[in-house]
């Protein structure tokens, strides 16, 4: 029979349990559903996880965060389970897959075969683990019996070279080894050989045992999980509105008024209806991460020492390099990695600040059009150079906090000359460089008609970023046009200012440029003239 003071104590813990903070009982609780699912023959559960291996596996809850309203729905079948919250922010992922994480855990450690004797010839970057000029028999006699032992050797055949040789799977392994201050056999770089060696081993175990499961790991993502996709959408959105009272939006539709042959084209329009989402390709690069990590397309551990996957550069989306070919182009990229406004790629830019267009376009444009219009030479003087990096710098620093008044610069040509400048140094122009071709194809084209058919076939084709922010820009310097008494800039003029603006050939040759520029002149010429009809 308990005692007082032993109830006493179960009800304190009782009230301690009850009050644990979120991130202690989220853990809690993924414990005994990682129990219940240990006697199960499927891989794809978490079956041996301990309390230490819990805490890579899953995203843990920041202390200071209150959890409300979780649903934790477990799917049959699959044994997997995901998160329903009223905040996007707080999604969880399904449990991820531990599999190949347990294979690296079992995978053979490196077992380091010193040579009994210094040589003389061993390079500074080797240790003791070189031997000296050895055949491949005496190397395997060494290695024999030792799973991940290794050692290396300079090669009889060509002196000069080295060849580590790596026991694995009962056969001694061969490979040509380099060093350029980091040691490599492949694409990887390790700063030591021990590292080289645990990694070699590592990817040779997991390829070995799990071929087929490797092959067949992409065909159920998790990226596709109903529920998943949707939520992480939320989450962007959710966060790129914050503070915001009415995103903008637009919607593509079609124009049946136009009594030309461009009767069937895309015009942008603003409505309510729906929130403005640019397609955008991923940039995924490769990227060594610290600690375990799963991938977060098909959920299996990212295996090796070093870059065990890609990272998208602009959103943060990590997965494997072979589910990279598979992840859909809907990256969201986060500010907190977009680190400048200039330089920075068009769409990813609009996409980051969830606009329609980039913000120096709108905010240049507006101030030339509220105090320059009838500047005389708009466009083609320029301001003081040293004056257009300050406004550089400010877009680079606060965005669309920045400060272009007539007060900070009085001179309209420095915020022309920033316009112009920002679109100069996109990465990849506003007229693309794979529709570059096109366009100069369809100046050249003799017919007045074919190259206005022509020029907006071309402009169908670019991305939606793209082609919102070049009808903008036309639209302005339309009117601007309209009062070339005073500015003195045709629609020749200026063609002839953003030819080479807006337009850039694939290859950076200076003899290209100069002989297309005649067309780069005339397509924006007539884009500005006939922008009522091919937008």
């Amino acid at each position: 029979m308990a005692t007082r003071g032993q109830n006493d104590s179960k009800k304190a813990n009782c009230c301690v349990h009850r009050h644990l903070c979120p991130k202690r009982q989220f853990t809690m609780g993924m414990e005994k559903l990682i129990t219940s699912g240990r006697n199960t023959e499927d891989h794809d559960m978490t079956a041996h996880v301990n309390r230490r291996q819990l805490h890579s596996v899953i995203h843990m809850h920041d202390c200071n965060k209150e959890v409300n309203n979780v649903d934790m729905t477990m799917v049959k079948g699959s044994q997997s389970f995901h998160w329903e919250r009223d905040n996007p922010e707080d999604y969880q992922p399904p449990i991820w897959k531990s599999y190949l994480y347990q294979l690296q855990q079992e995978a053979p450690r490196p077992k380091r075969i010193t040579c009994p004797q210094e040589m003389e010839s061993r390079p500074k970057y080797y240790g003791r683990e070189f031997h000296g000029m050895i055949s491949r028999e005496y190397a395997d006699e060494l290695l024999v019996g030792s799973e991940g032992a290794y050692l290396i050797r300079e090669s009889q055949r060509q002196p000069g070279t080295h060849t580590l040789a790596l026991r694995f799977g009962h056969q001694t392994l061969n490979y040509r080894l380099f060093y350029d201050g980091k040691h490599f056999v492949g694409e990887k770089r390790f700063e030591s050989v021990h590292d080289l060696v645990t990694d070699a081993l590592i990817t040779l175990y997991i390829e070995t045992k799990a071929a087929e499961y490797i092959a067949k790991m992409t065909t159920n993502p998790i990226y596709e999980h109903l529920g998943y996709t949707s939520l992480l959408k939320d989450k962007m959105v959710h966060r790129l509105s914050r503070g915001r009272t009415e995103p903008r939006r637009v919607t593509f539709q079609r124009d049946e008024r136009i009594s030309s042959p461009l009767v069937q084209r895309t015009a942008l329009k603003d409505t309510p209806e729906k929130q403005c989402f640019y397609e955008k390709i991923h940039n995924f690069k490769v990227h060594t991460f610290r600690g375990p990590h799963w991938c977060e397309y098909c959920a299996n551990f990212m295996w090796g020492l070093i870059a065990q996957g890609v990272r998208c550069s602009d959103c943060g989306l990590n997965v494997h390099k072979q589910c990279s070919k598979l992840v859909p182009s809907d990256c969201q990229p986060d500010l907190r990695r977009i680190k400048k406004v200039y330089s920075c790629d068009l769409t990813t830019l609009v996409k980051a600040h969830n606009t329609t267009r980039p913000m120096v376009v709108d905010m240049c444009i507006r101030e030339i059009e509220l105090r320059g219009m009838n500047s005389e030479g708009l466009y083609r003087v320029s301001g003081f150079s040293e004056h257009i990096e300050e406004v550089r710098l400010a877009f680079d620093r606060d965005g669309d906090k920045a400060d272009i008044s007539a007060s900070a610069y009085a001179d309209i040509n420095i915020i022309a000359g920033a316009l112009k400048l920002y679109l100069r140094d996109l990465p990849i122009p506003v007229i693309t460089f794979d529709l570059y071709s096109k366009f100069i194809q369809s100046a050249k084209l003799p017919n007045a008609e074919s190259r206005l058919e022509a020029i907006h076939e071309s402009l169908l084709q670019l991305p939606p970023a793209h082609y919102e922010t070049l009808r903008y820009l036309m639209a302005h310097l339309k009117r601007v046009t309209q009062l070339a008494k005073d500015n003195l800039m045709s629609s020749e003029n200026l063609g002839i200012v953003y030819g080479p603006t807006l337009m850039q050939p694939p290859e950076q040759n200076a003899l290209i440029t100069l002989n297309d520029m005649r067309q780069q002149k005339l397509v924006v010429q007539l884009m500005i003239e006939h922008e009522d009809v091919l937008f």
